[in-house]
């Protein structure tokens, strides 16, 4: 084997044996090379970079609502710990991100779409639930990841490099990276269940609002070359979860 590619190999192995560490609240093994800590000034950055550039809504009530379920949504993860802030963002896309340092999201078109709190719950829980489960900081170290080998595969190919990069690239994005994060979106539907339930919200509407997510959905991806599950696969799996907890 090329020099390089072993060393790349050697660097990913080392990195994989430090960066085990074990999560009770998932239940699972993760990889990381970086805390949330670390990327805390990345999601300032990209927060005031968002207010900055970004339409916000001016309507008090709709911002009032967002902030009101989203502190009963924290609250109920045991992530008082932060200080947290919300805006509505003018869009039609119903939409919501969260940062790790503890910034929501949500769009004008998603506070159209749900017809209730509880459903809002549902929402804000699944994106609290991404900062529980660490799952930015998963997502950063398996990309950093899977760089470095990419890397060490571009100089072995010589001549080849940038034919080995892009088949290596795309190999890496279908059969390691995209399913990761359809996991990561599962374990966050769950999660964001467990948070509405304790919030006093409806785990059912979980159910409701993926149901009207699909419906005015235009087009999809296929699953496999998706970032997301279908909407069909997490609807089966939160109907699933709700029933093995009893909260039908």
């Amino acid at each position: 084997m090329n020099r390089p590619l072993i060393l790349a190999l050697a660097a990913t192995t080392a990195l994989s044996t430090a960066g085990c560490a074990y999560n009770e609240t998932l239940g699972r093994s993760q990889f990381l090379i970086v805390d949330d800590n670390a990327l805390t000034q990345q999601s300032e950055a990209a927060w005031a970079q968002a207010l900055r550039t970004q339409p916000t809504s001016s309507d008090a009530a709709a911002n009032a609502r967002v902030r009101r379920v989203g502190t009963r949504i924290v609250e109920a993860a045991g992530l008082t710990d932060r200080s947290w802030d919300y805006a509505v963002f003018v869009s039609q896309k119903p939409n919501a991100f969260v940062l790790p340092s503890g910034k929501i999201g949500v769009t004008t078109g998603l506070l159209a779409l749900v017809r209730n709190d509880d459903q809002l719950a549902a929402v804000l829980g699944h994106e609290v639930g991404h900062v529980v489960a660490r799952h930015a900081a998963e997502r950063y170290s398996s990309t950093a990841a899977t760089s470095l080998v990419l890397s060490g595969v571009q100089s072995a190919a010589g001549d080849y490099a940038k034919a080995a990069g892009a088949i290596g690239g795309l190999g890496a994005q279908l059969g390691v990276l995209l399913p990761f994060s359809r996991r990561h979106e599962l374990e966050a539907d769950r999660l964001g269940v467990d948070y509405m339930q304790r919030a006093g919200y409806r785990p059912s509407e979980a159910v409701a609002l993926w149901r009207l997510m699909a419906e005015q959905r235009q087009g999809s991806t296929p699953e496999f070359a998706s970032t997301h599950p279908s909407d069909a696969s997490r609807i089966a799996a939160l109907e699933q979860y709700i029933a093995s907890q009893g909260w039908n």
